[in-house]
Order: C-alpha cells, then sequence, then structure tokens
C-alpha cells in the first residue's frame, strides 16, 4: 500500500468505521471509511485472474488490504465491509451471478466476505453503488426520478423510481446493452448494435482504430481529432452521440425520469459531450417530459463510496438505497 494519505473525496458523515471494496476487470480499488466518514488508505492494485480460483484470489486481497489497514490505522476498526462487482449481479442474495472477464456463476460474494473477514458486508453492483453515491452525496440528490449512466469502457446505469432504487433482480439498467441499430456492431453480449458498441469510450476507440488504421490512446484524443478537423472522428464521436442520445431519449419516453446524471470517463469530456448531446435529445423528443442532462459529481470513486455507504447501512442492520441487506 502506498504511503497513507486523505482523499480529497467528500465526507460520508458521522457513521459507522467500515472497509470498502470495487472489483474491477483489471483494478481493484479499496479504502478504510472512518468514524467521520473520511476516507482513508485509497489504493488501487490489479485485480487477480486465477480462472475458477478468481473468487478466492479476490477475497485473499481483501484480507490482505483490511490487514494493511488494521496496521496502518490502528485507531480505525472497521464495523462492516462493502464490496461492488461488475456483472449481473443478485444485489437481494448477495450472489454475483454472471462476470464475462472474471469467470465466475453465482459466487455468493456477500457470505463469503463475511465469513472471511469476520464483519457484515453490503454487496452490489458497480454502476448501481456508484448511483447510490451520486443520489445521497451527489448530482442525483435533488431527483427523485433519476437515472445515473456510467460511460467508460462499456456502459450501465442505476435507476432510482420515486427515490428506490429499481433493480429487478440485477436485470435492471443494463442500458448499455439495449439495441439502437440492429444492423450495428457486434457486442461482446451476443447481440448486435447495443449501445455499449457504439456509444462507449471503448467503442468509440475500437471504431476509430478500424475506420482510420490509425491507433489511438482513449475516446478523449477521438475526440481531439475530430474537433481538429478529423472526418473518421468526427464521425465516429457524432455516431456515438447519436446513441447515446437514442437510448436517453427511451429513458424519458419509459420511465420519465427528472434527470439523467453522467458520469465515467467519457463525461470528462464535458461541454463536448453535454451541449450536443442535450441537442440531440431535445429533437428526438416531443411531449414527453425532458430530463435535465446533469454532469456525476463523485467522480471516479463514486463506485467505492457506494460501498462504503453500503457497508454503513450493513453495520446497524438496515438497508442503504439500492445496497441489499
Amino acid at each position: 500500500m502506498n504511503t497513507p494519505m486523505r482523499d480529497p473525496t467528500p465526507s460520508l458523515g458521522e457513521g459507522a468505521a467500515v472497509v470498502a471494496f470495487d472489483v474491477g476487470g483489471t483494478d481493484t480499488k479499496a479504502a478504510l471509511f472512518d468514524g467521520s466518514g473520511i476516507m482513508l488508505g485509497l489504493s488501487r492494485t490489479p485485480t487477480p485472474h486465477r480462472g475458477e480460483e478468481t473468487v478466492t484470489a479476490i477475497l485473499e486481497r481483501m484480507q490482505e488490504l483490511t490487514d494493511e489497514y488494521v496496521r496502518a490505522f490502528p485507531a480505525v476498526k472497521p464495523l462492516a465491509g462493502g464490496l461492488v462487482v461488475p456483472g449481473l449481479v443478485d444485489d437481494t442474495r448477495g450472489i454475483a451471478v454472471h462476470a464475462a472477464n472474471l469467470t465466475w456463476k453465482d459466487a455468493p460474494f456477500r457470505q463469503l466476505a463475511s465469513e472471511r473477514l469476520g464483519i457484515p458486508f453490503g454487496f452490489s453492483h458497480d454502476v448501481r453503488a456508484a448511483g447510490v453515491a451520486e443520489r445521497r452525496l451527489g448530482a442525483a440528490r435533488p431527483f427523485r426520478d433519476v437515472v445515473v449512466v456510467v460511460i467508460g469502457t462499456g456502459i450501465a446505469s442505476s435507476i432510482f423510481i420515486d427515490g428506490r432504487p429499481h433493480v429487478a433482480g440485477g436485470f435492471a439498467g443494463e442500458i448499455g446493452h439495449s439495441v439502437i441499430d440492429p444492423e450495428g456492431p457486434p457486442c461482446i453480449c451476443g447481440a448486435r448494435g447495443c449501445l455499449e458498441a457504439v456509444g462507449s469510450a471503448g467503442a468509440i476507440v475500437r471504431r476509430y482504430r478500424a475506420l482510420s488504421g490509425t491507433p489511438v490512446h482513449g475516446a478523449r484524443e477521438v475526440l481531439r481529432r475530430a474537433q481538429s478537423g478529423d472526418s473518421v472522428a468526427e464521425d465516429v464521436w457524432s455516431s456515438a452521440l447519436d446513441a447515446i442520445a437514442l437510448s436517453v431519449a427511451q429513458l424519458a419516453a419509459m420511465i420519465a425520469p427528472e434527470a439523467i446524471v453522467i458520469g465515467g470517463g467519457l463525461a470528462q469530456a464535458g461541454d463536448a459531450l453535454f451541449s450536443p448531446l442535450r441537442e440531440r435529445v431535445d429533437a428526438l423528443l416531443s411531449f414527453h417530459r425532458r430530463p435535465l442532462l446533469v454532469p456525476a459529481q463523485i467522480g471516479e470513486n463514486a463506485g467505492l463510496i457506494g460501498a462504503a455507504l453500503g457497508a454503513r447501512e450493513r453495520s446497524h442492520g438496515t438497508q442503504a438505497d439500492g445496497m441489499r441487506s
């Protein structure tokens, strides 16, 4: 672990000290939160990939990190833990049903983590947890009906209806795998023309490389090329915005959210994303309630913050918005 330091992330407020983990396909983030809600010892380490032993390896890593926190911050004793993972997640049962890049199936993470570390655990999907963070502490706070969309390598969302999360056994919120063009490019999920295959940061990079033959290091580089007059980059960026706008319009028609909060790496494009996106969405809607399109506030640690909020609720046996007991 790096030298212990405080992270500038806003405080959770007063409550139990907890430990939180955000397991991604590439990296695992972890942090300790003290009784005042301050994040301590933020770390980012490679997620272990060991085939059928991946779940065990992740639990071992969680134990190692927790032991390091105990040594680094002896005055802060975590009373509960929070864990969030990608893929299809059943929050209610505490089970990671499936994750294509992490080779697990029906892994009872909540139970296994509680047994391994000896403390109660909250457990959820990483983007649902990010939604909880935005709902509690960030840009989604003013709204009862709101969708938090995270656009990065993939795309997923967290849906709140009348202030409550809509989970549907883990299947709700998979906006990245809503089809926006049946004749579009193939998606990793097996379908064609999913939003994620056109509008994600990962898709923008892949499509630009395929069409131009030029390697780029991220979606922001494609945007810079588009702003400099690269016609291929312009087409790729414009088609991504079209795809995102169509999905936003579909959300407006189906659940009429007051706002759609957009986070993830692509949201860092700022006005280059939000201004043309608002114009496109407005052109697609007629009588519908037009959702406000607002940038997320919590930042790249939103999933970890959501995991900590879920841990705090587990520490006294209640349930956070979107984190199941």
